[in-house]
């Protein structure tokens, strides 16, 4: 099932649901909750202050408005009017689009391998494939959740993705309680120690686009709390900020110790992808992640096809293959020059259209095993922080790799797929095409195609379902209660020790509710 959380944002808060691509060209509804944060007061009081209004913070607000007053902070801005957002055949080029408005702000992992976060209202649901699952029950049940409050979570956001629900006076009141401001970026969390057995949050400090300061506080009461929905990258970088880390890399930075917690930004996985791309003798359709193969050894294998994907010569914007969105390439640090991706689109932009008419077959390692750590590069909450996932450094993460190639291979062998083949390009010859692509910039390998441990190496990519930097029992309880600090919880995908099923959204969406 595929969607834009923002879509359903608006289908909580208004009673209006629209499915992925069916509102390409219409205006947003009237939206009057949502503000430039430009038009904030220099100081104003909430029953609850969330920080990040992406695929967590978005349903988790929906529901805290029902019955308290609630600011949402994003630092984006909205989704609607965005055709790169609204239209399914537009996938990716918002993750090649690097303005500064951009909804997609890209960072490249110490790893070498190019990435993207979200910086729009509806998070990183307005720019994946949207594909939808639940997780295991197991998963659930190992993460200490309430089963039947899973459960019916899981249904909440079903029912509004389903059908379109009738304006009653539940979205009216919704509507009344919630504040929206966009272009509002956290700079830290305020804490009040003295007379406190433990530093207790109470208020945030945020800047609006042009720069000015803002203070949010906590209305007094037992029960109001700021809740961290920044995701795997923010939500560990604002604790940081905050002082709500390690200590020495926080003094290092010149910031205050609120509390010294080795474990913030630890723990960090992004599941490694890697993909054949299969060009086609006949056209295909466009197609986003929508049948996927569950395996019994730790992979998942997808596919998807048409010009989002593979590329299109009339746009040159050249899909999942794009230099510009950075998918199939690993970059080391010497090679990352415009010049390079410059020379890698001069000669894609030479290629005839038939050469970008296909799709391609991936396959994404379960867990992962492999981790890694978020660490600060500067005090400013806009630059990326630096994170390192080590892909593959688990023998097991490579080896699952290895076994989704080698299934990869037996789909495209199989008798199904032989209309969508060309019979001169053997098996060598596509895993060679990919591993050579112009748009991949490491050193290239001969045995590529004939050492699978290699194509893994050289090929991998990310498919933005990393997490971790805030996890369970390690920065954060059971309730998703921040360890040592008092009315301050963290609620997004940072928390999770590996990824839920075989797309995280739902469950993130899940947790939100």
């Amino acid at each position: 099932m595929g969607f834009g959380w923002w879509k359903l944002f608006g289908a909580a808060l208004v009673g209006i649901l629209f499915f992925h691509g069916f509102c390409g060209a219409e205006r947003a509804p009237d939206f009057s909750f949502m503000h430039n944060a430009t038009t904030a007061p220099d100081i104003s009081y909430y029953d609850y202050i969330i920080v990040g209004g992406g695929t967590a913070g978005c349903p988790l607000a929906a529901t805290l408005s029902q019955n308290y007053s609630v600011l949402l902070l994003e630092r984006g801005g909205t989704p609607y009017g965005n055709p790169n957002i609204t239209n399914l055949s537009a996938f990716g080029r918002a993750l090649s689009d690097l303005s500064p408005t951009s909804p997609s702000q890209r960072f490249i992992s110490e790893d070498g391998v190019i990435n993207a976060r979200a910086r729009v209202l509806g998070g990183g649901s307005c720019l994946n494939a949207g594909f939808y699952s639940r997780a295991a029950t197991d998963y659930a049940r190992e993460a200490g959740w309430d089963t039947r409050l899973v459960n019916e979570s899981y249904q909440w956001v079903e029912r509004l993705v389903a059908f379109r629900p009738p304006m009653q006076a539940w979205q009216s009141a919704v509507r009344d309680g919630l504040t929206v401001l966009l272009h509002a970026t956290v700079h830290k969390i305020l804490f009040r120690t003295k007379g406190k057995s433990r530093p207790l949050a109470h208020g945030v400090v945020f800047r609006d686009a042009s720069g000015n300061k803002h203070r949010a506080y906590l209305k007094s009461g037992p029960k109001n709390e700021i809740i961290v929905s920044s995701g795997a990258l923010g939500s560990p970088q604002l604790l940081m900020l905050s002082g709500v880390g390690p200590a020495e890399h926080l003094r290092a930075h010149n910031i205050t110790v609120v509390v010294d917690q080795p474990l913030v930004g630890q723990g960090m996985s992004d599941n490694p992808m890697n993909a054949i791309f299969v060009p086609s003798p006949i056209p295909v359709e466009v197609s986003l992640i929508q049948v996927v193969g569950i395996t019994h050894f730790g992979s998942y294998i997808e596919a998807a096809s048409g010009e989002n994907f593979a590329g299109s010569a009339s746009t040159r914007d050249f899909g999942m293959f794009s230099p510009k969105i950075g998918q199939l390439s690993t970059v080391p640090p010497k090679q990352r020059t415009p010049e390079a991706l410059a020379k890698a689109v001069e000669y894609m932009n030479s290629l005839e259209a038939p050469a970008f008419r296909g799709g391609f077959i991936l396959e994404k390692v379960m867990g992962p095993i492999s981790t890694g750590h978020l660490e600060l590069r500067t005090r400013n909450p806009n630059d990326n922080p630096s994170v390192t996932f080590n892909y593959f450094k688990d023998p097991l993460d490579l080896e699952r790799c290895i076994q989704g190639i080698e299934t990869i291979e037996k789909i495209i062998e199989s008798k199904p797929f032989s209309k969508f083949r060309y019979d001169y390009l053997s098996l060598a010859a596509l895993l060679n095409m990919t591993a050579n692509s112009p748009v991949n910039l490491l050193p290239k390998h001969a045995n590529a195609s004939r050492s699978l441990d290699q194509f893994c190496k050289d090929t991998v990519m990310s498919i933005w379902h990393y997490h971790g930097g805030c996890q369970v029992g390690r920065v954060v309880d059971n309730q998703h209660k921040v360890l040592g600090v008092d009315a301050l919880r963290v609620i997004d995908g940072s928390t999770f020790i590996y990824s839920p099923g075989t797309n995280p959204q739902a469950t993130v969406m899940m947790l939100g509710r």
